[in-house]
């Protein structure tokens, strides 16, 4: 099982960069008319990219960490919004250094995670919002986040879809 979780992460940027690479020239900050439905954060494309990112490097390297080298550490749980925000994601255009520093950033994580052995991957922690969790567990809600995000981009390819290409009352604003 964890084999599969390490594939997984490992095969992640290549699956972001091309999901990401699927959206229309013009299309990487759209935002839809309601976000009804999205599977992830109210992110556009761009920050979606820019969020994975940061959680990978601001979160989880973070985590593991502590979850490693503390006894039973609080894990915080991050406000995406407010580290968007923070981060000024509004203002940075930089998908390719972001999608670069993110392939770094997880190469990292799978380095680290694929060096351990079965008592580290049974270390516990609290994870604020989640609950007990080992280090196992924070494996599979990384897993589950890239998941998220992959929806959440193919979510995006729908809407952008259908403002493109289905006539509505609401037509595609001169920006995107």
């Amino acid at each position: 099982m964890i084999e599969t979780t390490l594939q997984t992460l490992a095969a992640f940027p290549q699956q972001l960069e091309a999901h990401y690479a699927a959206v229309p020239a013009g299309f990487r900050r759209w935002t839809p008319p309601s976000w009804d439905g999205i599977p992830s954060e109210r992110f556009s494309a761009l920050e979606q990219v820019l969020h994975v990112r940061d959680i990978e490097i601001m979160g989880y390297h973070v985590r593991f960490h502590r979850t490693l080298h503390e006894e039973r550490p609080l894990l915080a749980d991050i406000d995406s919004y407010a580290l968007a925000a923070e981060r000024g994601y509004d203002c940075d255009d930089d998908a390719s250094a972001a999608l670069m520093e993110f392939r770094v950033a997880r190469a990292r994580t799978v380095d680290l995670l694929s060096k351990l052995h079965a008592g580290d991957l049974a270390r516990a922690a609290q994870f604020d919002g989640y609950g007990p969790v080992t280090v196992r567990g924070l494996m599979h809600y990384l897993c589950s986040h890239d998941q998220q995000h992959l929806a959440g981009l193919q979510w995006l390819l729908g809407q952008i879809d259908a403002a493109r290409h289905v006539p509505t009352d609401h037509p595609v604003p001169a920006h995107a």
